[in-house]
């Protein structure tokens, strides 16, 4: 028996209302940083320069300055500024997709090399410690750079 448009559009209807239920759930679940996330800077002890491969960041006087091609310098700077990371047990799986991590702490007085894996959202300390950034704060950790012109 073949169903009538009305029931069609009953159907339609009801995966519809699904689809928003099933995105929503997971929108709940991955929007929150975990339990056990914890901030990698504090108020004691804030960030004070970082360099990501070749790109940097520097708060002067109270303000954030950028390498001349970020184009989302305060959104960047305050991303890292307050992530939040989830110290791992053991090193997890990842891709050869690393970048060079360089932090600047204020009060201390030597800079910490690190390795970010950014498809994972991986950071890998000085100290070979492992922690992972939540799904939610990973968006903003690139910077947004302006295309350099090409000459002819």
């Amino acid at each position: 028996m073949a169903l009538s448009r009305k029931n069609w559009n009953y159907i339609i209807i009801g995966a519809s209302v699904f689809m928003i239920a099933v995105l929503s759930f997971i929108n709940d679940k991955t929007a929150n940083a975990p339990d056990d996330a914890v901030a990698l800077f504090d108020s004691q002890l804030p960030l004070k320069q970082l360099h990501l491969d070749d790109i940097w960041l520097s708060l002067q006087d109270g303000q954030w300055q950028c390498h001349a091609q970020v184009l989302n310098c305060q959104q960047w700077a305050q991303s890292w500024q307050n992530i939040s990371v989830s110290p791992l047990q053991k090193q997890p799986e990842h891709s050869l997709k690393e970048q060079t991590l360089t932090i600047a702490i204020n009060n201390v007085h030597t800079a910490q090399q690190w390795r970010y894996f950014p498809n994972e959202g991986l950071l890998q300390s000085s100290n070979q410690n492992w922690y992972q950034v939540p799904p939610s704060l990973r968006a903003n950790l690139q910077p947004i750079l302006a295309v350099a012109p090409q000459s002819k």
